[in-house]
């Protein structure tokens, strides 16, 4: 197996807490959460049919509409709980679980970005009639992407956090259900008291993992976004390297770059003292005053062909 994947989609490297909480991310440990169970509060929460599933949301605060969107395969809002705490004092926080996780039903038909962004288009139109700004986190992000790929009209602006350039077969492997027991049996848990089909939670692995696996993103995608976007990587992301971000950086037409030292692919926990003001000085930044930076050519030494996976 190339890569440990449950990791990789986890976005969560903790260390292990034993008993199950009121609201927990994949291998949180001791690392302190919000005091809102994002994900799992039902006085904020609602549906909206996509397709072949209800998929859950829930609105926080007031104002202009924030579409966050959490990681994939055991990723989960809550993970995202301490940014979401921030954005919802000046916005309207809306919290998606994206099909197949939490609260969100999996449905029948095959995983793919073109379906995620359906997805998320049903919610967009439910909260706003104006485009809106994305945060989205991993699988997140690359769904945020096809979203303002494919509807550039619902969006204004992205903020990726760890989504860089990808090719098909770069992440492989399994996700096992009693793997995930043995590593985060508190999770697996808490997990199965919200799922609508806890017994379908191995299937949608499986689903998942085949789906990662053929994926690949560039310039069929990146060239056709023509919004604001930030890009953020943690320095030792290994899940996205920040060369693949920067090969990213060089295809959107809007973007700018935000590389956060000392971080892994969660770079809006390891180092929150510096993810913070980059995020926020982006989503409160009018619009219009976001040009994008130079793209700068690359010396003879190394030249455009090199970025790549």
């Amino acid at each position: 197996m190339k890569k440990i994947f449950f990791v990789l989609i986890a976005g969560l490297f903790f260390a292990i807490a034993g008993n199950c909480e009121a609201a927990r991310y994949f291998l949180q440990g001791d690392k302190p959460g919000s005091s809102t169970p994002y994900g799992n509060n039902l006085s904020a929460g609602n549906y909206v049919k996509a397709g072949d599933a209800k998929i859950y949301y829930e609105i926080y605060g007031e104002g202009k509409p924030i579409l966050i969107l959490h990681g994939g395969g055991v990723g989960s809002p809550y993970e995202l709980g301490k940014i979401i705490d921030e954005l919802k004092e000046n916005y309207k926080a809306v919290v998606a679980s994206t099909r197949g996780h939490g609260r969100s039903e999996i449905g029948h038909s095959p995983l793919t970005y073109e379906q995620k962004a359906e997805d998320m288009k049903a919610v967009i139109e439910k909260i706003s009639s104006e485009p809106i700004q994305i945060v989205g986190f991993s699988d997140g992000a690359y769904t945020a992407y096809k979203i303002a790929a494919m509807y550039p009209e619902k969006v204004e602006r992205i903020v990726a956090i760890g989504a860089g350039t990808l090719e098909s077969g770069y992440f492989s492997g399994e996700l096992k259900l009693n793997d995930l027991e043995k590593i985060d049996p508190a999770f697996v848990e808490y997990e199965k008291t919200i799922r609508p089909e806890p017994k379908r939670t191995q299937e949608f692995y499986d689903e998942y993992m085949k789906f990662w696996n053929k994926m690949s993103v560039g310039e069929e995608i990146f060239g056709k976004i023509k919004c604001p976007v930030l890009l953020i990587v943690g320095d030792e992301d290994d899940h996205a390297p920040v060369i693949t971000v920067l090969a990213a950086h060089q295809m959107l037409e809007n973007s700018r770059l935000c590389v956060i030292p000392k971080a892994w692919h969660t770079a809006f926990s390891d180092n929150y003292e510096v993810f913070e003001p980059a995020i926020m000085q982006f989503v409160n930044a009018p619009v219009e005053s976001l040009i994008p930076s130079k793209k700068v050519e690359y010396n003879s030494k190394f030249g455009n062909s090199e970025i790549k996976n």
